[in-house]
């Protein structure tokens, strides 16, 4: 069976994509949490104990190891139905929108990291980059909404693409981020699903804090809320 190395589900973005995606499509794994490290750089040697760049997710079968989510998810869409679309012009299109998720959208990972338990007010006027990173979600969630017919990015069925963006939903809800209805109602429709109920649920009870992740957040805005358990 597979084993899907991750890190703290409250701040770790990267690690929620192949797991939303494992969970949603019941692709069978066993989950391998190993929180993040304090200390600059040591989760690196930490992580460097099962996988080759010392980050996470880190997917293991076997002797095989895929260590990028982008290259998790190629490789479990060799293996499993349903991470593509089976239209071709769906897949092309839910390919490049992964591919710009996974490169891009940096003032967004930068100004607005992942915190699940968190509630934060942004300044009143957003930076510029990050102006348009919302308005280029809002733009591309669209677009996939409308053309394929929704409920999901690339059409009626939950798959890669909407994997990739499910981090995205719960940044929505943490810095209560202006999007159009319909991306709206689409990230409300992401964070509705099974696997991200049980991820948010997750997260809430961890009582890990890491410094990095925590200081990162306080310089992006005012803490109106925090909803997780108590540290221990």
């Amino acid at each position: 069976m597979y084993e899907l190395f991750i890190a703290n589900k409250n701040y770790s973005s990267w690690s929620l994509r192949p797991w939303v995606l494992l969970s949603e499509l019941d692709i069978p794994f066993h989950e391998r949490l190993v929180p993040f490290v304090a200390g600059s750089g040591l989760s690196w040697h930490a992580f460097r104990a099962f996988s080759p760049n010392g980050k996470v997710p880190c997917l293991r079968d076997g002797d095989t190891v895929a260590w990028d989510s982008l290259a998790i998810a190629e490789y479990l869409a060799e293996r499993h139905p349903g991470v593509w679309p089976s239209d071709p012009l769906a897949r092309a299109w839910a390919r490049c929108a992964v591919a710009e998720m996974h490169s891009g959208f940096g003032a967004l990972r930068a100004h607005c990291g992942m915190n699940c338990g968190l509630r934060v007010r942004l300044p009143d006027e957003l930076p510029a980059p990050l102006r348009a990173d919302i308005a280029r979600i809002n733009e591309l969630w669209g677009e996939g909404l409308s053309r394929f017919g929704g409920p999901f990015l690339a059409g009626n069925a939950f798959g890669a693409v909407d994997a990739f963006f499910a981090p995205v939903a719960f940044r929505i809800q943490t810095y209560n981020l202006v999007m159009d209805d319909a991306a709206a109602a689409y990230a409300e429709r992401l964070r509705e699903l099974p696997a991200m109920r049980r991820w948010y649920a997750d997260a809430l009870l961890e009582t890990w804090r890491d410094p990095d992740h925590e200081d990162e957040i306080r310089q992006s805005g005012t803490v109106l809320a925090d909803l997780r358990g108590s540290a221990g």
